[in-house]
């Protein structure tokens, strides 16, 4: 049986030349699902895990789609992709840009978070595709800079984290400055509920396609827990970092706060290392990510929405150095590593207060990690486990419950202040573990064989109501 490759999908000569040009050989799954059923015409509904490529999966046919009638009306789109974050945004818009170098069309991206008036002067200029989060858009659309009526197709990315992020008031505005007549693609990390109510009321009789289990993780991540008390942590880490000799680690930590200070303390031994999160600055962010790319820092500690979208090639570490609260964010998280075919290392340092998010990530992938000790780093386990304090309210309206012992929930990564610009998170309190967001990931690397991939993340959107966000949802089907 031959290999499938993009010719085989029906893609015009000049994206398979862009393709080419990337070394990628072979469509992953998502990809040879997708890309036919989009050239089709119709709505898609996809979803796929964690490093499946599936930012190339719509970009590719999108191009295509378009490419045959150049825009001629500045500021008058004629495809529009919402992304809920800039980092996801930004990298959607980088993928655009390398597929389709060889044809006449005009992207641009646009986020909060920076001057809108270069946003502005792009917007005067003939425009076939724009990347946007919703806040920024919606601004641009209240100063009447931009027109949405010729928006051929909408493409929803990462939708699951739209509705996690609360962007469903801000998704329902953009929708009604669309053409009732459009095609729509709406991609997600899973199909959950909520997912399938939203697409109930936007897609008109859609493909499905989804690959990979829900919840599942990758067979060439190879996973490891060390148990470790809870102030040896850091010593731990430090440790395998030096003996190891490990270079481009991604460390997980559930605060901002505790980002910092972990970085802080990795720097002090030689450890060149630095922290993303909600409250750097975007410039603060894309250097740090750039020279984590680079190799000119070993480390890059993260919380998980900062983290979201992170595509690095090849990256062999992963460590939790505190185990997310919500089970979904351990998949997510490791996802990032053990792509392309290549073996990867997801290590997280577990202490007594963790065991209850250890158990609900193993009930949730369906199989036991692995333990290891380190020699010198025992954990006593006869220490009593305290509880992790969990901060304020979940997406839910909901009040929380502390760590350790109950089964906690979700604090947002930073405080929102409406669409557009949105401010930093204020600092948590000293001693406050919450959460940063759900990550569910939705990365696009891919495993096995070589293919196009893109991403990207970073920006919060509003807490979602206390109903579910489908019940939200109820404009009428775009046709």
């Amino acid at each position: 049986m031959s290999t499938l490759t993009f010719a085989d999908l029906g893609l015009a000569e000049s994206l398979l030349r862009a393709v080419s040009e990337t070394g990628y050989t072979t469509p992953t799954p998502i990809q040879a699902q997708a890309i036919p059923q989009v050239l089709q015409g119709g709505d898609l509904l996809a979803a796929a895990q964690t490093g499946t490529g599936k930012t190339a999966g719509f970009t590719l046919p999108l191009l295509q789609l378009l490419m045959g009638k150049p825009s001629t009306q500045p500021g008058r789109p004629r495809a529009l992709v919402l992304t809920p974050t800039r980092e996801l945004a930004a990298q959607v818009e980088e993928s655009v840009q390398t597929y389709g170098k060889y044809l006449p069309l005009k992207s641009m991206v646009m986020f909060g978070g920076v001057n809108i008036n270069p946003q502005t002067r792009e917007l005067r200029k003939p425009l076939d595709i724009l990347v946007a989060t919703p806040g920024r858009l919606l601004d641009h659309a209240g100063q009447r800079n931009i027109d949405l009526s010729g928006v051929e197709i909408l493409v929803l990315d990462e939708a699951d984290r739209m509705l996690d992020m609360g962007f469903i008031h801000d998704i329902r505005k953009v929708l009604a400055l669309l053409p009732a007549k459009r095609q729509n693609l709406l991609f997600s990390a899973t199909f959950s509920d909520e997912i399938k109510g939203l697409a109930d009321r936007l897609l008109d009789s859609p493909k499905l396609v989804e690959v990979a289990r829900r919840n599942t993780t990758n067979e060439l991540v190879d996973q490891k827990i060390h148990l470790v008390d809870r102030d040896r942590k850091t010593d731990l880490l430090i440790h395998l970092i030096k003996e190891r000799n490990w270079f481009q680690a991604l460390v997980f930590t559930r605060t901002k706060h505790g980002a910092n200070r972990l970085a802080e303390k990795l720097e002090k031994t030689g450890i060149p290392a630095a922290a993303i999160h909600g409250n750097k600055s975007q410039n603060a962010r894309t250097r740090a990510l750039a020279d984590f790319k680079s190799g000119e820092l070993q480390v890059l500690v993260a919380t998980d929405i900062a983290a979201r979208g992170l595509d690095i090639d090849q990256l062999p570490h992963v460590v939790n150095f505190e185990l997310p609260n919500v089970p979904e964010d351990y998949v997510h998280r490791i996802g990032r590593t053990g792509r392309a075919g290549s073996k990867g290392e997801a290590v997280s340092l577990v202490c007594v207060d963790e065991f209850s998010f250890l158990k609900d990530i193993e009930k949730l992938t369906k199989q036991s990690i692995e333990r290891f000790a380190v020699p010198g780093f025992e954990a006593d386990l006869s220490v009593k486990p305290e509880p992790i304090p969990m901060g304020g309210g979940n997406r839910r309206g909901q009040p929380q419950r502390q760590g350790g012992g109950g089964k906690p929930r979700h604090q947002p990564d930073s405080k929102p202040t409406g669409h557009g610009h949105r401010s930093p998170a204020s600092k948590p309190r000293q001693g406050q573990g919450q959460s940063q967001g759900q990550a569910k990931n939705a990365t696009n690397g891919q495993p096995g064989q070589r293919s196009p991939q893109g991403q990207g993340q970073g920006q919060r959107g509003k807490p979602a109501s206390s109903r579910p966000s489908s019940a939200l949802f109820s404009p009428p089907k775009g046709r």
